[in-house]
């Protein structure tokens, strides 16, 4: 008899990733003739700044481009990484070969960085409601997870009076989201001021990871604008959500020369570089004027009227001043659950939802509508749930 093949013992504490799942479910009732309109993924439908495109291009075209690349990235690429965020976050001097390294994609970064800071056992603080990867990447490196709670009441901010009761002394990491995600709740300098000073006190390392930074925002914010913040905070950014460049896979993280070592150690172990294609046209990309962002978010906006009129049909309570790429709401009291509820729609009528619970259990009575569709989709997903 065979003896039998077992996965890892770190594979029971996760599983599959819901979106992962959940679309396959979708393409399955899409084929079988179900037409479903998806407002349940964050993943741009518009096209990347055309001098990208143009770069890639001309790139994929010359004999020299297609081998191994470095996986600290082009030096020019991390040169245009530090001018970005000297022209609109107003975080300068950052040293481009010390303190800005590529990612391939900022989801990557989650688990090098999991991997880079935390022994197995080791406390890392995650947010309820947040991006699930941060915990399961914590499960991966068997971390033990110490979640805190955001609340509507609390306006979904940490409540530093909460942490500080924790047992400190065992944490050594804490995943930060602002703008938020799934929330849309802003940004602040006030905010970043206490996580770096929550960090400095009890030798936590502060991961502020901040995709959606231009998304219906005009003033981008960054946690190392605060002043100290390289000693114990590192920020992750990405082209995905504002260059429209989510399938390039094209993320960054940013943070003193020791901490940029202690990353690329993991990082370097495990992938050979980004193609060159790809980080031209980052490059060109990230040369973008604000008038790039300023009409991109004109889209947006118009898109979250729509979607705004879609919580109301739903009978869905939503608070005002979201940024990022979605819309979150309050469920009816009526509905037993977010899941319960975004299954209904789904069936009756033919919509898909992200229901809260994904976040967490502080998520569980909302849910979450992509802006990542035209507005006649948008329109189409409001008919149906109307009729």
């Amino acid at each position: 008899m065979t003896k039998p093949i077992r996965p890892a013992d770190r594979l029971k504490s996760v599983n599959e990733y819901y979106f992962s799942r959940k679309l396959k479910q979708i393409a399955a009732l899409n084929a079988a003739g179900r037409d479903i309109v998806s407002l349940g993924i964050g993943g741009p439908d518009l096209p990347p700044p055309p001098a990208a495109i143009e770069a890639a291009v001309s790139c994929l075209e010359r004999t020299d481009s297609h081998g191994y690349q470095m996986t600290v990235g082009l030096p020019a690429l991390r040169r245009a990484f530090a001018g970005w965020y000297e022209r609109f976050y107003g975080v300068a001097g950052l040293d481009p070969d010390r303190q800005i390294l590529p990612l391939i994609g900022s989801k990557e970064g989650v688990l090098n960085v999991a991997m880079a800071f935390l022994n197995p056992g080791d406390g890392v603080l995650v947010p309820n409601p947040g991006y699930p990867t941060y915990t399961s990447a914590s499960r991966l490196v068997q971390a033990e997870i110490f979640t805190y709670d955001l609340c509507e009441e609390g306006g979904w901010m940490p409540d530093f009076e909460a942490l500080e009761r924790l047992p400190l002394d065992r944490i050594r990491l804490m995943w930060v989201n602002y703008p938020h995600m799934p929330t849309g709740t802003r940004a602040s300098m006030e905010l970043f001021g206490r996580l770096v000073d929550f960090g400095r006190r009890h030798g936590i390392l502060i991961v502020n990871d901040n995709p959606y930074s231009f998304i219906l925002n005009d003033k981008p914010l960054s946690i190392l604008a605060v002043p100290g913040a390289d000693e114990v905070a590192i920020e992750m950014n990405s082209l995905s959500k504002c260059l429209n460049m989510a399938g390039w896979r094209v993320g960054m993280l940013a943070g003193r020369p020791e901490f940029i070592e202690w990353v690329l150690k993991v990082k370097s172990n495990i992938d050979s570089g980004q193609p060159r294609a790809i980080m031209e046209g980052a490059i060109a990309a990230l040369s973008s004027s604000a008038e790039w962002y300023a009409a991109l978010n004109d889209v947006y906006a118009s898109r979250k009227l729509v979607a705004a009129r879609i919580m109301d049909a739903l009978g869905c309570r939503c608070l005002p001043g979201h940024q990022g790429l979605f819309l979150w709401g309050r469920i009816p009291d009526s509905a037993p659950s977010s899941e319960a509820f975004a299954d209904e729609v789904l069936e009756r009528a033919r919509v898909f939802i992200t229901p809260g619970f994904v976040f967490g259990s502080q998520g569980d009575r909302y849910i979450r509508i992509s802006l990542c569709a035209p507005v006649e989709v948008l329109e189409e997903a409001l008919r149906r749930i109307s009729e």
